[in-house]
């Protein structure tokens, strides 16, 4: 089978997967489908070999387990697959969110903006409704104030007014759409630093919300909230972890409880999923407190700028004044970006909620209570704290490469693999996630990072790094929502993150090795130096040495005089004559004879008298 064939047909499983969901009440995203298909393959307890193709049957048990692990309703994992397909589709980092809001922006008004530059106003009437829709344009790209509030409109037209009076008009329509478009945001900028100008100075600022304050009051609390979920989140991952450790140390104790550890591994996976999104969105609230504080902090040296320049002045020169209006304006402009950040940011912890649901009602405080009395249970702090003295002694193991907080530069930003989970511990105890200790040291190993919870795990994994690799990813093919969680998509070439994946159509096609390539020598691979000055003659150097000597002597002067004050050179231009002729019907020649007369005697000779004798030898013309 074809490449392209099998992309087809992986479509049609995808199709008719999310459409028997569908049938059953469940809508599921074919990004979800193309995710659970994978999972499902790479389980080695379903028994696939993506190395030969599928058979009919093949399909249909494959159609069958996808179909009944997305309709399964008490399924932790589930949850934690529809947790992180939600967050990769829906998240952005800031610079993206940025500016995709400043695309969404422009497209709202890019109606509104083709409509003014668009006009053929002639009339009064048309450039007065003209002017009204600039005024309208300005209110809507700046978000201050709404264009059917009469007081805001006011007050917009008077800002606008006496930067762009309506008789100027003219001029911006004989523009270019171009320089219209830019005239629209240069005009905007300025009637928004006059508005802003004008409330600071408690002299208007109809409509205008007060940015600072409200982004003040809802930062704090955004984070305050956002730490609360994240203790109640991080509190469920260390009693499941606390009852995992019990069940695994206890013989058989999973048999005489009503919770499996399979349920509690998943709701442990679950939380931990949980508790990453939640650690990631908050380090984005403190980046936008940083901001708000910055921008905050220019808005007002800004301010205080255009004051002390306006101040007692009955007019200013606008190369004065309009670079702290336009500066004032973007300061505002990232004040309101900040905002709607902050909103975004607010709804996807309120968007991630949901997926908790599960494992909060397979796994309900009364069920949990028994099992957690006499439990020590502990936070990944305290865990660190208690493995901190324990060290690897690096001589031991001279075949592996350790790092060390003192012997290694930015220790602290090393990429650490299985995102600071242990991996040995992962393996050992089927499953479990612990936190490592960066402290017992970082084996680094084909130029990845590795720690570990104990000195025994780290030992125990530096006997066999490549085993206990090998092993992660069968633990990881057993429980897909680890791929994700432990950033395991190298070690899956099938697998990509869920913002990749486009209808799975790569799903279970093995990647291409092979590739066509090209490598090209140069033909002289030291560049040449040829020196255009060189000379080897010693006369010759000699006479440009005496030549730069004398020069440094030599001082140029120049003189103006009264008659060549002002002057400037003066050129004219004619017009050459043009070639002219005549022709005629008829051509015609005549021809002359050549004359050939000679004289003798002129010189005299034997007698006193001279005597010239004249012959004439000329020819005839018709001889």
């Amino acid at each position: 089978m074809s490449r392209a064939q099998a992309e087809s047909v992986i479509k049609n499983i995808i199709r008719e997967i999310a459409q028997e969901c569908a049938g059953k009440g469940q809508a599921v995203s074919e990004t979800l489908v193309a995710f659970m298909v994978k999972a499902v393959v790479l389980d080695p307890r379903n028994e696939f070999n993506v190395d030969r193709t599928l058979t009919k049957q093949d399909v249909q048990k494959l159609i069958k387990l996808c179909v009944d692990r997305l309709l399964d309703q008490k399924s932790p994992s589930l949850d934690t697959v529809k947790m992180q397909v939600y967050f990769d589709m829906n998240y952005t980092t800031r610079r993206e969110f940025l500016e995709e809001n400043q695309r969404v922006l422009q497209s709202r008004l890019a109606p509104a903006s083709r409509e003014i530059t668009d006009s053929r106003a002639r009339s009064r009437e048309e450039l007065e409704s003209l002017y009204r829709k600039i005024v309208s344009y300005v209110l809507l790209r700046s978000g201050l104030g709404s264009p059917t509030d009469i007081n805001t409109v006011r007050e917009a037209t008077a800002a606008l007014q006496s930067v762009f009076p309506q008789s100027e008009l003219g001029s911006f329509l004989a523009l270019i759409k171009r320089d219209k478009e830019q005239q629209l945001s240069e005009l905007t900028m300025i009637v928004t630093g006059i508005r802003l100008f004008n409330r600071d100075s408690g002299k208007g600022g109809e409509g205008i919300e007060d940015m600072p304050a409200i982004l003040n009051e809802a930062i704090p609390a955004t984070s305050k909230h956002i730490e609360s979920e994240l203790k109640v989140t991080q509190n469920l991952a260390y009693q499941y972890t606390a009852i995992l450790e019990q069940l695994d140390h206890t013989e058989g104790a999973g048999s005489s409880h009503s919770v499996q550890p399979d349920v509690l591994k998943q709701a442990l996976y679950n939380v931990r999923q949980h508790e990453s999104f939640l650690n990631i969105i908050l380090a984005d609230v403190v980046t936008c407190a940083k901001q708000v504080e910055s921008l905050q902090r220019q808005l007002g040296v800004q301010m205080n700028e255009l004051k002390s320049t306006v101040r007692a002045k009955i007019a200013v020169p606008t190369a004065q004044v309009y670079p702290h209006f336009t500066a004032i304006s973007k300061l505002w402009s990232g004040l309101q970006d900040e905002m709607v950040l902050l909103s975004v940011l607010s709804n996807t912890v309120a968007s991630l909620q949901p997926f908790l649901e599960t494992q909060a009602q397979l796994l309900p405080d009364p069920l949990l209570e028994p099992l957690l009395e006499g439990l020590e249970v502990q936070s990944d702090e305290q865990r660190l704290i208690q493995s901190s003295g324990n060290r690897i002694i690096a001589s031991e193991h001279k075949n592996q490469d350790w790092l060390f907080p003192e012997t290694t530069a930015n220790f602290d930003k090393l990429p650490l693999q299985y995102r600071g989970i242990c991996g040995y511990t992962l393996v050992k105890k089927n499953g479990l996630l612990l936190p490592g200790n960066p402290d017992i040291g970082i084996l680094k190993h084909r130029d990845k990072y590795y720690i570990f919870s104990s000195t025994e795990a780290a030992c125990g994994f530096a006997e066999d790094p490549e085993g206990y690799i090998a092993l992660v990813a069968e633990r990881a093919k057993q429980s897909a929502e680890l791929i994700q969680l432990l950033e395991l998509h190298h070690q899956f070439s099938s697998v990509t993150p869920y913002s990749e994946m486009k209808s799975g159509e790569k799903l279970l096609v093995k990647p291409i090795t092979k590739s066509e390539s090209g490598t090209q020598t140069d033909t002289h691979f030291v560049e040449t130096n040829i020196v255009k000055s060189y000379e080897w003659n010693e006369w010759e150097l000699r006479r440009k040495a005496i030549k730069l000597a004398n020069l440094r002597t030599k001082v140029t002067h120049s003189m103006q005089t009264n008659l060549s004050h002002m002057r400037r050179d003066n050129i004219s231009q004619v017009y050459l004559p043009k070639q002219a002729a005549c022709q005629t019907k008829r051509d015609n020649v005549t021809n002359v004879p050549k004359p050939r007369v000679y004289l003798a005697g002129l010189r005299g000779g034997n007698t006193k008298t001279t005597h010239m004798v004249k012959t004439n030898l000329t020819r005839g013309v018709d001889e």
